[in-house]
């Protein structure tokens, strides 16, 4: 809730509900997971956070701030999870099946993390991001992340939960998740499907007004061609920067 860019911005509301429920109500349509967790803070601003997710019957883990990194480890410790999806709560477009798709990824290969847009944020990891902006699914298990917060006490990489992974690909196997094959018409990089200025905030609430109506169970695929049928909704954000993490280090 404390966002500085646009305070608030996982509980404004678009086609009526909350974008933290929206996102919910679309990961929960993913089979390869056994539960789905939001993790916040302790702040007293976030309680109406942990009041959401335990009226939609979510469970709810409570940590730090600004240690993000802790949060998360704490979070699957707490659920016993063995392998973690982390997605942010200002992508709301969470595609179900992309999820499943990145989870049988992960586990036929032997990547110690997996991601599909993270590399972005990295001048290490010299792979091309082929997703949409706003896209993000990080795969990677509860033990990789416990040794990763054993090794590094940097504040950067403690914000950012895995920036510590893809900065260093001579410690970790990286696989970057391209798209390709059946999710082919999801290379659309150059799109901007995240929330984090007023401008995304209004056509995040275009795209789903136009599409949750008919079918709540939209994909990516049905956003990109709903945007490539709209030209103009693009011109909405298009001026918003993308913050990259490695930023934050130079």
């Amino acid at each position: 809730m404390a966002s500085t860019r646009l305070p608030g911005k996982v509980l404004k509301e678009i086609v009526g509900k909350p974008m933290l429920q929206l996102l919910i109500e679309r990961v929960r349509r993913a089979k390869r997971l056994d539960g789905v967790v939001v993790a916040t803070t302790t702040n007293e601003q976030d309680q109406v956070i942990e009041e959401l997710a335990t009226k939609l019957g979510v469970d709810c883990y409570r940590g730090s701030e600004d240690d993000v990194l802790g949060r998360v480890l704490e979070t699957a410790q707490a659920n016993q999870a063995d392998l973690i999806v982390e997605l942010t709560g200002d992508s709301p477009l969470a595609d179900p099946a992309l999820i499943d798709e990145m989870v049988e990824f992960y586990l036929s290969n032997d990547y110690d993390y997996v991601a599909n847009t993270q590399m972005r944020h990295s001048l290490k990891w010299k792979e091309e991001s082929t997703f949409p902006v706003g896209s993000s699914i990080q795969v990677f298990s509860t033990d990789l992340l416990d040794r990763v917060s054993r090794m590094t006490s940097d504040p950067i990489d403690r914000e950012h939960v895995t920036f510590f992974i893809y900065e260093h690909p001579e410690m970790f196997k990286l696989g970057a998740f391209r798209a390709e094959g059946r999710f082919s018409a999801y290379r659309r990089p150059e799109i901007r499907l995240t929330v984090d200025f007023p401008e995304d905030l209004e056509l995040l609430g275009k795209i789903f007004e136009g599409l949750h109506h008919d079918n709540p169970s939209f994909t990516l695929s049905d956003v990109i061609q709903f945007l490539d049928n709209n030209p103009h909704l693009k011109e909405i954000n298009a001026r918003v920067m993308q913050e990259r993490a490695y930023e934050q280090k130079i």
